[in-house]
């Protein structure tokens, strides 16, 4: 990296401030305005303190595989043109003849992979194949999927703007692992998209079905090539809450009650039937303990000794049955939301998210303290937003947990669940009294069309 590096990284942020300063202008809420500036400047500086971290810290898929592969395909390109069919070829296709370094072998074999790695490539040509820009680009797609998301729940509850704030925009791990060149930002901005494209389908007539249908097809594409059983886990849970939102007709509690258990019992069903293919989805390696560069995995493969103590075991073996799912189901669950915990976090990567980890289960006591445990169930079972945001999280942390053994990945696989999670606790005390509101936060929503 050069300082032209750092001088086009600038350049950039002026750029992208720029257009948020005329989108930020559209919104008459102030409350949004501060909100969405606050969010252009946090994603800057942690896309500036991610792209230092991974390449001088503790390497990993970005500076080891995603950018070196897409800066080989922008260079190939401008050799000869003919294979700017690289920037949309399958991955089944790919020759891997073409590498720059063929301790990659396999990896862009795979469609995830490929689809980060050819998205790079494009990104090289606005940025001059500069490191540090192509992450700021990640980390801003990132940023308007995350706004979207920030904007579909400030739209159901703005007296607790501050609280969305902090789950959604605020979330360290959330915000630092969504900045750089991996699946993550791409699958988070997606999620924030899918997620405003269809409650505007369904509720905000005005907004435009078709291009709403167009971002739903758009987003639901690259969440099911990049990582599908987020679309598995999600898309139940959020049907769940549209149906129930204004479906008054509903109010006979056994109904209420069979519906949730048949979306819950649905998405468990779909884990079984995809979970060979969901060991794949989680980029099959980190099973096998990957969490650095893609040399330390040649040389390190099934030796978890050498990993720094990253590799763990939920002392319960998965074997693809419904039996062990629900054996496993536990312990996968609290791996992925409390895990890794302080004395398991032997790494500068992992103690960031131990740290969250612990106020996350400091929270969850809390809120079972406040609420109590009768009405804590009570709440998630008769307040759809609720349901959505826990169902969602567990169900997103079942998967995880089930199928990443190592912490290094741990870390980032988990993220997208942890936002929801935080909102479900949120929401728990909100609906028993147990938040103090600001009265200005009641103010109603206004937002022009963007």
């Amino acid at each position: 990296m050069t300082i032209l590096d750092f001088i086009v990284f600038f350049i950039y942020v002026f750029i992208f401030h720029r257009i948020f300063s005329l989108v930020r202008k559209k919104y008459t809420n102030p409350q949004l305005r501060i909100y969405y500036r606050n969010l252009f400047w946090i994603k800057v500086f942690s896309c500036f303190v991610y792209s230092l971290f991974v390449l001088y810290i503790s390497r990993g898929d970005t500076s080891a595989l995603y950018f070196p592969e897409g800066y080989n395909f922008f260079k190939l390109i401008l050799k000869d043109p003919s294979n700017v069919s690289l920037l949309w070829s399958s991955s089944a296709d790919f020759n891997e003849e073409l590498l720059s370094n063929t301790d990659a072998l396999g990896y862009l074999k795979d469609d995830s992979n490929y689809m980060v790695t050819s998205i790079t490539a494009a990104l090289c040509f606005l940025t001059f194949g500069k490191y540090m820009a192509v992450n700021l680009f990640f980390s801003m797609l990132s940023m308007t999927g995350v706004w979207k998301l920030y904007l579909f729940f400030y739209k159901q509850y703005p007296q607790l703007h501050k609280q969305i704030a902090i789950a959604v925009l605020y979330l360290p791990t959330f915000v630092f692992w969504c900045s750089g060149i991996l699946k993550d930002p791409l699958c988070v901005g997606a999620l924030g998209w899918l997620t405003y494209a269809l409650y505007s389908i369904f509720y905000i007539k005005d907004e435009g079905v078709l291009k709403n249908s167009l971002i739903v097809l758009v987003a639901g594409y690259v969440l099911f090539v990049l990582k599908v059983y987020i679309l598995v886990s999600y898309l139940p849970a959020f049907g769940l809450f549209l149906i129930l939102k204004n479906v008054t007709l509903i109010k006979n509690k056994f109904v209420k009650l069979l519906l949730i258990v048949a979306f819950i019992v649905g998405s468990a069903l779909s884990f079984v039937k995809i979970a060979s293919s969901l060991q794949n989805a989680l980029g099959g390696f980190a099973a096998q303990g990957l969490t650095q560069s893609i040399i330390q995995y040649q040389t390190n493969y099934g030796n978890q000794e050498l990993m720094g103590g990253s590799y763990f075991t939920l002392g319960v073996e998965f074997d693809g049955s419904a039996s062990s799912l629900v054996r496993i189901a536990p312990a996968a669950i609290v791996a992925t939301l409390f895990r890794p915990f302080l004395w398991e976090s032997k790494k500068i990567s992992t103690l960031l998210s131990s740290l969250e980890s612990l106020m996350l289960m400091l929270f969850t006591i809390y809120t079972l303290r406040k609420a109590g445990i009768k009405n804590f169930f009570y709440t998630i079972i008769n307040k759809p937003i609720v349901l959505y945001c826990f169902i969602f999280s567990i169900v997103f942390a079942l998967f995880v947990g089930a199928t990443t053994l190592n912490f290094g990945s741990l870390v980032r696989y988990k993220i997208p669940s942890i936002p929801f999670y935080i909102l479900a606790l949120f929401f728990i005390l909100y609906f028993n009294n147990k938040l103090k509101i600001n009265p200005l936060g009641e103010q109603v929503l206004e937002i022009k069309n963007v």
